[in-house]
């Protein structure tokens, strides 16, 4: 790690101290793969004739695939099978992107340093086929004692219920939670929830 990113680990850690569990965002918070799920999303809506302004996806951060898809319906006036976008888009990051993911180092290495001392969960928007990918590609598959991915809860992020799924996982008070994002969505679902939180991106 270069000096910077050993000061937002060390804060990391720091801040993490009072809790027993760190719940865990994965895309654009343990991994940096924003601009490769943002080149998915404009790649899928050209194919419904849309011509995508990716900032979109900054400000659904989170949020289920579906429900995007869902969003940029109703914003571009569209007719969209949410179900077969979110496919398409999932299989278009898959082939096209997915492998230019590299982790985002002082998540990943604080997430590291506290296996064995803190239960640590991940929460995520996105399905579980593409996560499990991406958490090879970013080699922490194993170190995290449960997944909570898009469709295990009735409502994704900015719901608390993917969070409270995961406390409960844990066997874990939701107050002793603290939940890392880099997204509005999730923080708000964290809040919800009643945990702690930490926007990464803006340490």
């Amino acid at each position: 790690m270069n000096s910077e990113s050993k000061r937002k680990f060390d804060l990391l850690q720091e801040k993490s101290a009072p809790f027993k569990a760190l719940l865990y965002d994965v895309d654009g918070t343990l991994a940096d793969n924003m601009h490769a799920h943002k080149a998915a999303y404009v790649a899928t809506a050209n194919e419904y004739d849309i011509d995508l302004n990716d900032d979109i996806v900054d400000e659904l951060a989170g949020w289920p695939t579906v429900d995007v898809a869902e969003e940029i319906s109703k914003r571009y006036n569209k007719e969209i099978d949410v179900n077969k976008f979110a496919k398409r888009k999932s299989e278009i990051f898959i082939t096209r992107f997915i492998r230019d993911t590299t982790p985002i180092d002082y998540v990943l290495e604080h997430l590291l340093a506290n296996i064995g001392k803190k239960k640590i969960g991940l929460v995520s928007g996105g399905s579980r086929s593409t996560l499990n990918i991406t958490l090879e590609v970013i080699d922490i598959h194993g170190k995290f004692e449960t997944l909570v991915a898009a469709g295990d809860t009735p409502e994704g992020k900015p719901s608390p219920q993917p969070f409270l799924l995961a406390a409960q996982h844990l066997g874990v008070l939701p107050e002793e939670c603290l939940v890392f994002e880099d997204g509005e969505p999730g923080v708000q679902g964290a809040i919800a929830a009643g945990m702690g939180w930490i926007r990464v991106d803006k340490l």
